[in-house]
């Protein structure tokens, strides 16, 4: 399990199958993931710890620890902490292709593009 650094915090993959992976996420306080989008995967996301708003296309909705969220495939979605401790989350993907570079980004506070 590689801890992978990104500028909001970091993830490792836990499990990787046919058809999906799943990766234990750690956002850091007042962090934002980009404003993205995947065309070949759907996710499922469940808060361990923390408080998580989630954005799905123009909807936003906070969720507590033992909630969870389903992001369907190609709906533009974000995840922030706006808590003072870590956020930590359990993301399952699914679908026909789960690498990185499925990401499409539209809007990115550290810069980084597609």
């Amino acid at each position: 399990m590689e801890m992978i650094e990104r500028p909001w915090g970091w993830y490792k993959v836990v499990d990787v199958g046919p058809r999906y992976k799943v990766k234990q996420i750690e956002v850091n306080p007042a962090s934002s993931l980009s404003l993205q989008m995947h065309y070949h995967r759907s996710e499922h996301w469940v808060v361990v710890s923390g408080t998580a708003l989630v954005q799905v296309e123009d909807k936003k909705y906070l969720l507590a620890e033992g909630q969870s969220t389903y992001i369907p495939q190609t709906k533009k979605h974000r995840l922030t902490n706006p808590g003072i401790v870590p956020l930590k989350i359990i993301e399952i993907q699914s679908g026909s292709y789960l690498e990185e570079d499925d990401i499409v980004r539209y809007d990115d506070i550290y810069g980084r593009d597609s």
